[in-house]
């Protein structure tokens, strides 16, 4: 904006000067509330004393059971643990369905395709739900002694992992492509989530379990 010569020379005349940093001379308002103890008053106020309580009760309740911290609670860690893991079975269930009519040339229906795998996630979130072992749910078979849940577990996918492996083995050999094309999917997810499951000793015995019944069994990789 542009100033008129008065404007300018008036401005000229106004004497620039430091700020006075010096202490006050007299009371202030701090001092006089200091003097008759307004604060002590206030903090005996009875809505005051009720909005410390409330503030110490929240932090206490924060820090024992980790909400406020945004934690989840065991049960929901448990059910996305399990949502985690079946969603990827069910996208190996859709990889596998794919690959198994790709290799017979069958024209792919892409809606039933992922209307199996739905169906596959819902089955192995149900399974996986209870053999999988979570620290908020430990006991599988009730009345059983806590130190043989996880035996028992183990035992379960032990069976499941070689049962479902030789299994396949022998359908990808013996039966024609429809039964194939209908049980390899499924079997293949349920052979894998075993393994996986599974310690490291008892997955090399059920592999090697396998890998015996191919080879005394005279199979071929080709079909």
């Amino acid at each position: 904006m542009v100033r008129t010569r008065k404007e300018r020379k008036a401005a000229a005349e106004i004497k620039l000067a430091q700020p006075d940093r010096s202490a006050p001379s007299e009371q202030t308002l701090l001092d006089l509330a200091q003097e008759r103890r307004l604060f002590e008053q206030a903090d005996q106020h009875p809505a005051n004393r009720r909005k410390r309580k409330d503030a110490r009760d929240g932090d206490g309740d924060g820090d024992g059971d980790g909400d406020g911290d945004g934690e989840l609670s065991p049960t929901a860690e448990r059910i996305m643990d399990a949502l985690l893991w079946t969603v990827s079975l069910a996208m190996l269930h859709f990889t596998l369905d794919v690959l198994v009519q790709h290799q017979y040339a069958v024209e792919i229906v892409w809606p039933q395709i992922v209307t199996r795998a739905l169906m596959a996630l819902v089955v192995f979130f149900a399974f996986f739900y209870v053999l999988h072992p979570h620290p908020s749910s430990p006991v599988l078979l009730p009345g059983l002694p806590l130190r043989f849940q996880d035996p028992l577990r183990q035992a379960i996918f032990f069976v499941a992992s070689t049962v479902s492996g030789c299994y396949l083995i022998d359908i990808s050999n013996n039966y024609g492509y429809l039964y194939i094309m209908k049980r390899s999917p499924p079997l293949g997810c349920l052979w894998i989530w075993s393994v996986i499951e599974l310690n490291l000793t008892p997955a090399l015995v059920s592999l090697a379990i396998a890998g015996g019944f191919f080879y005394q069994g005279g199979y071929s990789l080709t079909g």
